[in-house]
């Protein structure tokens, strides 16, 4: 009779062990799972957040294309203009054309630097023809010129803003593509590091 009891207790000791060991095998899984949804949840958040800069920072680009193409769009008639009070500069006036036609070409590469580069040949170009209106009384006096002079110098403002507007969102989009933890996502993202937009002045 001992002995059946002893075997009874036995048994209800490991009946009594065998949910504590199922309650802490449930808790478990449900803890990996939950694990698992967070990290799910963080990385499509990361995914989002890269993405979206990356995004802003091609449209950005788009502005400052937009702008230069603005620009460039002013030099037929700018050149016009001097051509009609100052013929004999031809030398001036064409290296303004070819300095227009640099940077349209610029604007449709995806090289940050080669716009850099093609709008200080620009400006140099540009500020040349300017120089002309010193040197010519009437072409200074000239509205057309005049407000030539102004519609490039608000280009040149709204330019400046786009350039920032830019260089912020590279700056944005290059912290989260080298900071932890948001770089886990980068790769599948297509988030990679941007450069700058030098000012060409």
């Amino acid at each position: 009779m001992a002995v059946v009891v002893a075997a009874g207790a036995a048994v209800a000791v490991a009946v009594e062990e065998v949910p504590g060991e199922v309650l802490m095998v449930r808790f478990l899984l449900i803890l990996a799972l939950l694990v698992v949804v967070a990290v799910a949840v963080g990385f499509v958040f990361g995914y989002n957040k890269i993405r979206s800069a990356d995004v802003r920072v091609d449209e950005a680009l788009g502005g400052i294309d937009v702008q230069l193409t603005r620009r460039a769009s002013l030099i037929p008639a700018l050149v016009s203009t001097v051509g009609t009070f100052a013929a004999h500069e031809k030398a001036i006036l064409d290296r303004v054309s070819d300095a227009r036609a640099a940077l349209t070409s610029a604007t449709g590469s995806n090289s940050v630097a080669q716009r850099s580069a093609a709008e200080k040949q620009f400006d140099s170009a540009v500020g040349q023809v300017m120089a002309l209106g010193q040197a010519y009384p009437q072409l200074n006096s000239s509205n057309n010129f005049l407000n030539l002079q102004q519609n490039l110098a608000d280009t040149e403002d709204k330019l400046a803003f786009a350039r920032q507007y830019y260089n912020d969102a590279v700056a944005t989009l290059n912290r989260l593509v080298t900071t932890i933890p948001w770089m886990f996502a980068a790769g599948m993202a297509g988030g990679k590091e941007r450069e700058y937009y030098q000012n060409p002045h």
